[in-house]
């Protein structure tokens, strides 16, 4: 009976390690909202014929990351000019498209050519999934389609349009509503949608000033807090109630990329090659320059959030430049070319990271202070979506197509 009780130990072992590795993605960069995947055999080769399960073709091109719950893909995506915007959910094994949620909205709303209406991806607990489209309100529903509750927050005005990605906290649903006239962070109840809390920010409709950036939640001394990079500063906010906790002048006035969290430092990047910025968490009023653990004046442009991980930040540059970062220091430890327009955020998973350019290349490197390009893989479609991992699998949202990559486990 021995060999029966080592092989149902070594079994259940190996199920779990299994179950850790089978990750669901349920937001635009994760659970942790930090874009690192604990997968380590996601695929490294492939192509739009190689080794895709399926794809599925889109109504209409987007910005947005699919998320995925166990059978389950989310997407929004706008059609008829965004006049109509829709939550769409498909079968996970199939791609076929089990539903479809959609929102009206007549009326104008400025928008970018680069920044299709419906940019905010979903977000999901595992029991009901929400989205942001901006405008046209927020909604949340259960996996069979059902409408549980929908707001209407009132209308957003940006030039360039906004890119709002709703927040899970506890019982709240946090979204970040901007970068125009108006701006502000609202607390949703994400059982009935009601209003917990409110927080008013500075908008200027103007094609230089804005923050696209979701917040991202952060342990601090035994709390919570959630960090913006907004117009000229890094900022910290309580998550239960949003009053702001603290704040630190030294960006840009033009921000897309989210904060990033490296241990107990946040580093805050802008957009139009302005400043990057690292801080040490704890801070609290309003702190001067002696509170930044350093400082550069001037960046290349950078549109899509990168990863921290074991002390380097990896960041895309627009240009087509992927570079990594000493999270101690703020040197440059690699620049590499990688080509094309770069603006795709950076997922890592395990010792790999991935990133996509808008020409339709999807490039795996090393995750690593050494470069190391591991793969170049060619969709030959307009990318401008994060990738999604899960359960072995890649989902790669592009302007015509959603792509489910490699096989599950």
């Amino acid at each position: 009976m021995m060999w029966q009780k080592t092989w149902i130990v070594a079994f259940t072992a190996w199920s779990l390690v299994n179950l850790a590795q089978a990750e669901n993605w349920p937001a635009w960069r994760g659970a942790k909202g930090d874009g690192i995947s604990q997968e380590t055999n996601l695929p490294e080769v492939f192509s739009h014929e190689r080794n895709v399960t399926w794809k599925t073709p889109l109504p209409g091109p987007g910005n947005s990351t699919p998320i995925v719950w166990e059978e389950h893909v989310f997407l929004t995506c706008a059609t008829e000019n965004g006049k109509v915007r829709s939550l769409f959910c498909l079968d996970r094994n199939t791609g076929r498209i089990r539903w479809r949620y959609s929102a009206a909205y007549p009326d104008q709303e400025s928008a970018h050519s680069d920044n299709p209406y419906c940019s905010g991806s979903p977000t999901t607990d595992g029991t009901l999934v929400y989205a942001s489209f901006d405008s046209a309100g927020v909604v949340a529903c259960d996996f069979s389609g059902k409408v549980i509750w929908r707001r209407d927050l009132g209308k957003l005005k940006h030039v360039f349009g906004p890119s709002s990605t709703p927040v899970l906290y506890k019982n709240l649903l946090i979204v970040h509503r901007g970068p125009g006239e108006p701006t502000h962070i609202v607390a949703l109840d994400k059982r009935t949608g009601a209003t917990v809390w409110d927080t008013p920010e500075k908008g200027i409709d103007d094609k230089l000033y804005g923050s696209w950036s979701t917040p991202v939640i952060y342990q601090v001394n035994g709390r919570d807090e959630f960090a913006l990079s907004m117009p000229g500063e890094l900022k910290g906010y309580d998550p239960q109630t949003g009053k702001e906790l603290w704040k630190c002048a030294g960006l840009g006035p033009s921000n897309y990329p989210d904060t990033a969290v490296a241990g107990d430092v946040l580093i805050g990047v802008s957009g139009f090659q302005k400043s990057m910025m690292a801080i040490r968490m704890g801070g609290r009023g309003v702190l001067d320059e002696s509170a930044r653990l350093w400082h550069v004046e001037k960046t290349q442009q950078r549109i899509g959030s990168g990863v921290a991980k074991a002390g380097y930040l990896y960041l895309s540059n627009a240009p087509g430049i992927a570079e990594c970062v000493e999270v101690a220091t703020g040197k440059t430890v690699w620049k590499e070319r990688l080509g094309g327009n770069l603006w795709g955020s950076v997922l890592c998973a395990g010792e790999r990271l991935y990133v996509a350019n808008t020409e339709g290349k999807i490039f795996v490197m090393a995750a690593s202070p050494q470069f190391e390009l591991l793969a170049t893989n060619d969709l030959g479609e307009h990318i401008k979506a994060a990738i999604a991992p899960s359960d072995g699998q890649l989902f790669v949202r592009t302007y015509e197509n959603l792509y489910c990559v490699g096989r599950r486990r």
